[in-house]
Parts: C-alpha cells; structure tokens; sequence
C-alpha cells in the first residue's frame, strides 16, 4: 500500500527551444511594472528587456552578485516596494532565481525576514501570496523554477537557509535551453551534477513517490549521456535541451521527495565558506552516495534492501559496468572525474571545520529525508574521503 503523498509544481511550465519570446504575452497578464533580477552579468538578460521594452512594459532591474544572501532579498525587496513593482521576473542561475522568489514572496509580506526562514528563523508560514514570478533560468542545475523554496545565506550565522512555502512556487517557469549555450564547462559540470544529484537523492530518499521516481528516472537517463556532451561542446543543442530538461525534473523531484546527504553538506559548506553549490554538490556525490550504501547494506531490512534495489537501477541508467549498487558509486566517480570536479581542499574548506560541518549538516532538513540515518563517523568520513 501507497504511504500518502502530495505532488505540486509551477502553476505553468513552458519548455522549448525560442520560448523566451513568449515572456512579453505572459508578463502582461500579471501587470505592466516587473522588477527584472538577474544575476552579475546583466548582460545575459538582455533578451528579456528587449522583450519587455517592445510589449511596453515597464522595469527595474536588480542585480545580484553571486550566490544571494538574506541581506540581498532585503535590498531587492526594497526595491521592488519603492519601483512599485507589480510581477517580478528572474532570469539567471540558481542564485538569481533563488533571490527573485525570495523577494516576490517578502515584498508582499511584512516583517523581519527572520520571521519566515528555516532554521535561523521562526519559520511563520507566509500570509500574503507573493508577487506573481516567472522564472526563466539560464543553467542547467537547481531546478529552481519548478521548486517552493528559497535558498539564501545568512552571513552571521554562516549557513545557508531555505524561505519555504507553497505559495512560492513560480506561477510561470519559461525554460528555453538555448539560453544556455554560452556556459562555460567549469559552470556546465557543477550546475549538471547539481541536477544529477537533485535527482538521485529524491530517488533514494525516505519521501520518494511514484510521481518524483518516473521523473527522476527519466531525468537520470538523460543527465547520464547528455552532460558529458554538454560539457564536451558547449553549442550542442541537443544534449542542452536534454539537460534543461533534466533540471527541470530534479526541481520537480526535490520539491516533493526531499533531498539527502549531498545536500545536508551543501548549505553549511556554502554558508561557511562561500563555495559556489553545484561544485560543493559535485565534489561530494560519489562520497555521499558511497556512505549510504554501505549504511543500507550494514542496516538489512526490507527498507534497505528497497533502497539498494534503486542504486542497482541507478547503475543500469548511468550505464555502470554491472548492476550492482556498488557501480552505481564507481560510474557516479568516474562521471567526477571526467568533468574535471575539484576536492573540498580546493573549494577552501579546511579540515579542522569538519566537526562544525558535521553537527551543521545534522540538524538540515535535507539530511532529514536521506535513506539512512548516518554516524558522526560516517559524516566525518565523507567529508575526509572528498578532501
């Protein structure tokens, strides 16, 4: 018997190639005043104020410098309210899409932003629906156009947290893969390996359902060919579309499974010492993955065996030398290797930080959802094995 489950994603998803010139007809019906975030190079939203600019829609443009901290969404917010902006449109990396979320929900919701986060914070459920969003990302890796949270730094506490709500989720995510061709390969393996990982963690999670397993299978096989060739050759249209694709699904799967380990490192990792995320989520995917199978295998109970079971099919989609959960682990290494992934020594994290990683990561909702509970010494052990 089915354990109960729910399932929600962007209130409309549009995918394909030239989609971008959709954006003029979509925005209007929110409003003629978008607040337009981007992230540091605002030249990559060029397209998107050309748009706005013929449909005579009026805008402001926010920029974001890297990866968006509290004290960011506080500055957009700010702007949003004094622009009176009436829809909010992000167009970047996971960063800028992430902080373009997080101000359409706080620009409508009064109150110390502490007051909603996770972890930090209160975690009060938002009152007001946020501005209408539509996310139109410019990389292949966080999903974030199809999830309901917002991951920010908070800088004193030097950890990375989520603003969450169902109201969050992108009333529009405008996926238009080619919007993705100019990224370099440093960029294309982190943010593809972010989505690898967004989409085997909620496979192997606690939470998993039927809906996020058929997604995640289908996105796994794609990632599995098609970032390899990504990374090989920028301009190749076909394994763009098909990693966009599997981006998309990994933020779908995230959003209604949960996450696991690789991610339970990643926001005190990024929070602590300011590595970029998708290369944190690379670097430690195999290692991860490694620990919790030889956790389910030491467990040995019908649930682990179900989980093991999933990495054997893990291995025959990754095209792993055997069936074995075990492959799945050695493909995942392999994978790494040929997309050039750094070790954490080289992202700046020091090793007298792994105790304070290790009781961070602990207490994150992402660990919450992996397989298996995992030691300290296991935890401690993935962090020295990535380093």
């Amino acid at each position: 018997m089915l354990e109960r489950f729910e399932f929600m994603t962007a209130g409309r998803i549009i995918f394909g190639n030239g989609v971008l010139r959709e954006l003029p007809n979509l925005a209007k019906a929110f409003g003629e005043r978008a607040l337009v975030v981007t992230g540091s190079d605002a030249q990559r939203a060029a397209p998107v104020l050309t748009l706005l600019e013929d449909a005579h829609i009026r805008y402001h443009v926010f920029s974001v410098s890297g990866e968006p901290t509290v004290q960011t969404a506080c500055n957009g917010v700010a702007h949003a309210r004094n622009f009176a902006a009436q829809l909010v449109v992000g167009i970047g990396g996971g960063g800028a899409l992430d902080a373009a979320k997080a101000i359409a929900a706080l620009a409508t919701n009064q109150g110390d932003p502490l007051d909603y986060l996770e972890i930090v914070g209160k975690a009060q459920p938002l009152t007001n629906a946020p501005l209408p969003y539509i996310a139109i990302p410019t990389t292949a890796g966080t999903g974030s156009e199809a999830t309901r949270n917002a991951v920010l730094t908070a800088e004193t506490q030097r950890v990375k947290v989520s603003l969450r709500s169902p109201l969050m989720l992108p009333r529009i995510a405008l996926i238009d893969p080619s919007l993705t061709h100019s990224l370099p390969p440093h960029v294309t393996a982190s943010s593809g390996l972010d989505a690898l990982t967004q989409l085997i963690e909620p496979f192997i999670c606690r939470r998993a359902n039927p809906i996020t397993d058929a997604l995640c299978r289908e996105g796994i096989t794609n990632a599995a060919w098609a970032l390899p060739r990504a990374y090989a050759d920028g301009n190749d249209a076909e394994a763009r579309e098909a990693m966009a694709y599997a981006s998309l699904f990994s933020g779908i799967a995230l959003a209604n499974a949960g996450l696991g380990v690789v991610h339970g490192f990643a926001a005190p990792i990024g929070g602590m010492f300011g590595a970029p995320h998708g290369m944190i989520c690379a670097c430690l995917l195999p290692h991860g993955m490694a620990a919790n199978v030889r956790a389910l295998r030491a467990q040995d109970d019908a649930f682990a065996r179900d989980r093991l079971m999933r990495f054997e099919e893990i291995a025959l989609l990754l095209d792993a030398e055997s069936p074995e959960a075990e492959a799945a682990v050695e493909a995942l290494h392999a994978l790494c290797a040929r997309l050039n992934v750094p070790r954490l020594r080289d992202l700046g994290v020091p090793r007298e930080a792994f105790s304070e990683i290790v009781q961070k990561a602990k207490v994150s909702n992402s660990m919450k959802a992996n397989p298996v509970a995992l030691s300290d010494f296991e935890l401690h052990a993935i962090l020295d094995s990535a380093w």
